[in-house]
């Protein structure tokens, strides 16, 4: 049993401001005043009955309570910046706490690393700032530090100390503008934010930038996350990995909505992600995906922006399930054999209170003036890449979820808007640069810097652009002045097509070039042929409903239209509910229609996808150049009056033959050139029973005849279905 010894000696006389400043909340430099100073012990708990200072042995000196939460004592083997040299026992009304004091810690960073903050390190940043539990001088506890330069005071406020600002203030770096603390005793699972003064006295309550778990919405706190290393078992994924995403690799990606893509299952109590584990990485391995792409899972407070208006950078979003979870689905998905991508969004944030903007009463994320810092299509904030500070915050925020989850690449959100100075406003409503130009200088130099990072730190991820515009070279070289992504999505091909596709078959032939002028540009980058969710929201319709003609015929039309996609150059990417011709637009409240299934023309387009995918993984000749124009050759190109088209794909081994008609109206004897003599064997055909269609087609194949056509050395007499793309491969 421990003995209380006597209070020993005179204390210090308080000075009322100093008291006034620890009670009203204001007080910027506790640690100048608290813990541990010339033998004596000070210690501010509010609402506590007493307070006494613990030696090793459990021996008591009862500090002296000097009005309004402050306890003074003089105790001789309290050691300032040794945490370990003596304990508080704190007596609370419901209980007694023993516990380290806070204060009586030194400095928790190291100079080097506040420099490397202040430089734009972005290994800095993941190491030092957020919250993280550890041991410091042997005692368990919480390590916090957040970067709040213009602050006038910041505190941890949290399920530990009872939400009060008063308590845990923490002390200023000031070299790098950040307020660090240590808190012992504090466990996962517990909920905090900082508690931020701005300079005009005003407080605000954020969560953590750099949180590596939060709440679910519509809560905002940020939770202390344990921490442990997920125990991985994808070694042999990783081990080829750089092998399967090569350029010369069949990429074909299933763009999926965690949150809409499992049927309801009611009974269910497994998280989002365990129950996703189960299903989505077999369903896409079956139907021949090598990749998921899942839009942004970062933590985001609004559902309805499906993710692209994040907050929680670090963080998986709580509502699908916690961070082990998620990495159990990353590790299942690669047990199958299937890659993971994500929707990251660099480009802009929500102003929501408890998130980034104005974060310690200053514009510090984002650009204070609004002509640079608002954007005006999504009403969000705009990052200030101007800053190091934020290029390192989001550069480590790339690296987070490539090293820590094994995620395969990242899709860059919103390239354009970050690229111009003018995306989407008016003049007068924008910033030129400083040469005059609308090009935004620092956004090239972070995507730059942001794309070099990720090839020397996790050389085979994939760095993918959404990115609208001709901004030339988005897929080049740095070195070249490139902005080095691995792969673009090619916007104009989806527009294009999608648009000739709508058109009623009788006018496509005064559109035939939508189809075709991909094959302008198709090698000025490396391209990934998107048909995203953007397509399919906000009163577009689903790509069945902008099929033209009757039921029958708009099956037709997305079996031809899809046929086209895998056989023109380029890696593939297909929303969910696209692979089952979902009539409906997708609507991120609710489950896809996976009733379809149950009908014949549904279950037909599903099979087409899955056969698609095989004859596309199968055959290197319809991807192993993707980028390199000597894989493609056209044969038929102008016969805008038939709406026929047909090309050669080929790796200088195999070749195959691709022809689209686009019409409802089959053709028959219909001559081709092709640039081998032989059997070339029927491997696929849109319009075969199998996929709901009306069975035309080659009985397996054609053989050359003894005259050249359209340029090339042989031909072939084909019937050409309704509505259909076929695929012929050359077998000599």
């Amino acid at each position: 049993m421990s003995q209380d010894m006597p209070a020993g000696g005179s204390i210090s006389p308080i000075a009322p401001v100093e008291l006034a400043a620890l009670a009203s909340g204001l007080h910027s430099d506790p640690y100048a005043f608290l813990g541990p100073h010339d033998g004596e012990v000070r210690v501010y708990a509010p609402g506590a009955r007493a307070v006494a200072a613990l030696d090793g042995d459990g021996a008591r000196i009862p500090l002296r309570e000097q009005g309004q939460g402050l306890f003074l004592g003089r105790v001789p083997y309290a050691r300032p910046g040794d945490g370990a040299s003596y304990r508080l026992a704190i007596q609370w009304p419901d209980a007694e706490q023993i516990t380290a004091d806070p204060y009586a810690f030194g400095t928790l960073l190291e100079d080097g690393t506040l420099e490397g903050l202040a430089q734009g390190a972005w290994r800095s940043v993941g190491t030092a700032l957020g919250a993280r539990l550890m041991e410091v001088d042997g005692v368990a506890g919480l390590r916090c530090a957040v970067w709040a330069p213009n602050a006038q005071r910041v505190a941890v406020v949290g399920d530990f100390n009872a939400w009060d600002s008063r308590r845990h203030g923490m002390r200023l770096r000031h070299r790098a503008g950040v307020w660090e603390i240590f808190i012992p005793d504090v466990q996962a699972g517990e909920r905090y934010k900082f508690a931020i003064t701005d300079r005009a006295g005003n407080l605000r309550l954020k969560a953590d930038p750099l949180a590596r778990r939060s709440e679910a919405p519509p809560a905002t706190a940020s939770v202390v996350e344990d921490g442990a290393d997920y125990p991985w078992q994808d070694q042999a994924w990783m081990a080829q990995r750089r092998t399967r995403q090569s350029t010369d690799a069949p990429l074909s990606i299933y763009e999926v909505h965690a949150g809409s893509w499992l049927p309801d299952e009611p009974e269910s109590h497994a998280c989002i992600w365990d129950r996703l584990a189960d299903k989505l990485p077999a369903y896409a391995r079956a139907m021949g995906f090598s990749h998921v792409e899942l839009l942004p899972v970062m933590e985001h407070p609004f559902g309805g922006s499906w993710g692209y208006q994040p907050l929680g950078m670090f963080a998986p979003a709580a509502r699908y399930g916690p961070p082990a979870a998620f990495a159990r689905f990353v590790d299942r998905c690669h047990h199958a054999g299937i890659g993971v991508i994500l929707d990251w969004v660099p480009a802009h944030f929500p102003d929501d209170a408890h998130g980034l903007a104005r974060f310690d009463g200053t514009a510090l994320y984002e650009y204070e003036d609004p002509r640079e810092g608002y954007h005006p299509d999504w009403h969000t904030m705009v990052y200030n890449l101007g800053r190091t500070e934020v290029q390192a915050f989001m550069i480590a925020s790339a690296l987070h979820w490539l090293q820590r989850f094994h995620v395969d690449g990242l899709r860059v959100d919103a390239v354009a808007s970050m690229l111009y100075r003018d995306y989407s406003r008016q003049p007068g409503q924008w910033i030129p640069n400083r040469y005059g130009g609308r090009e935004n200088l620092e956004a090239v130099q972070f995507l730059q810097a942001l794309n070099g990072t990720v090839r020397h730190e996790v050389p085979d991820a994939i760095m993918v652009a959404e990115e609208s515009t001709a901004w030339p070279g988005v897929t080049a070289p740095i070195a070249d002045g490139g902005l080095g992504f691995h792969y673009k999505w090619n916007m104009g091909w989806m527009h294009d097509t999608l648009r000739y596709l709508s058109e009623d078959p009788v006018h496509r032939k005064h559109h035939h070039h939508d189809i075709t002028f991909s094959m302008v540009y198709a090698y000025s980058e490396r391209f990934i042929l998107p048909l995203s969710h953007d397509e399919v929201v906000h009163g577009k319709g689903s790509l069945l409903a902008k099929m033209p003609g009757d039921a029958a015929a708009r099956l037709a039309n997305l079996r031809a239209y899809l046929g086209f996609m895998w056989a023109h150059p380029g890696k593939k990417l297909l929303f969910m509910g696209g692979e089952m011709a979902q009539p409906r637009e997708w609507n991120h409240d609710v489950p896809l229609d996976w009733d379809l299934l149950d009908r014949p023309g549904h279950l037909g387009i599903q099979r087409l996808v899955a056969d698609l995918n095989g004859l596309y993984r199968g055959v290197p000749a319809l991807h192993a150049l993707d980028a390199d124009p000597a894989g493609f050759a056209w044969t038929i190109l102008d016969d805008r009056d038939n709406s026929v088209v047909a090309f050669i794909r080929s790796d200088g081994v195999h070749h195959v033959l691709a022809v689209a008609n686009f019409t409802p109206v089959a053709r028959h004897d219909y001559r081709i050139g092709v640039p081998r003599a032989g059997r070339w064997a029927e491997k696929l055909n849109t319009d075969a029973t199998h996929y709901g269609g009306s069975g035309q087609g080659n009985q397996g194949g054609a053989s050359t005849g003894v005259s050249a056509s359209h340029g090339q050395p042989q031909a072939l007499s084909l019937t050409l279905p309704p509505l259909s793309t076929l695929f012929l491969l050359y077998e000599g």
